[in-house]
């Protein structure tokens, strides 16, 4: 495991468009994902510790930005081959077993994970209601894979803020992760 951190946010990059398979055997592109008020593309896979430490969280916190309107997806970007834990039957067991209420794609050429120039997972690509990017953070503070004592979820709270101006947080804490496994 090679720990990595995401860049700084670049503040209104357009969203690109995929098409990917989700893990209840459809296609699903940007359009169909996006939200009325703003959308969280998210990079993450089956086995990485620091996903797995904030999954149970995260999934809550998805359902309450559903609320607002904000579209949710997760993007698995992983080498399957070298990596088979992260393979698509097991990202099926993942979204049945965790009851992902979002969809759960397999990028296995890692060109939209290339596109989006993800680097870990988890990586958060927050958007608002015009496409273009405005959070590039982390979900919370963690300290050996446990949350601190703070409630502070920054990626809910910039999600709404995005929500509700259009606009991101200036400052933003980078996500850490295990590296993208490219092939």
């Amino acid at each position: 495991m090679i720990l990595t951190k995401t860049p700084i946010c670049n503040f209104g990059e357009k969203v690109k468009d995929f098409s990917l398979p989700s893990t209840n055997n459809e296609v699903v592109k940007f359009s169909d994902i996006k939200g009325e008020n703003g959308t969280l593309i998210m990079f993450i896979c089956n086995h990485c510790p620091y996903v797995l430490a904030i999954i149970d969280d995260l999934i809550i916190t998805i359902e309450k930005l559903k609320k607002f309107k904000i579209g949710c997806v997760a993007i698995m970007p992983n080498d399957v081959t070298k990596y088979p834990e992260d393979n698509f039957e097991k990202m099926k067991e993942l979204a049945s077993k965790k009851r992902f209420s979002f969809p759960y794609l397999l990028d296995e050429s890692q060109d939209t994970a290339k596109i989006f120039k993800a680097v870990c997972t988890p990586d958060f690509f927050g958007y608002n209601k015009s496409d273009k990017l405005q959070y590039r953070g982390r979900y919370k503070k963690l300290v050996d894979l446990k949350f601190t004592d703070s409630d502070k979820n920054e990626l809910f709270e910039s999600m709404i803020m995005i929500s509700k101006t259009g606009n991101g947080p200036k400052t933003q804490y980078p996500s850490m992760g295990c590296s993208i496994k490219w092939k």
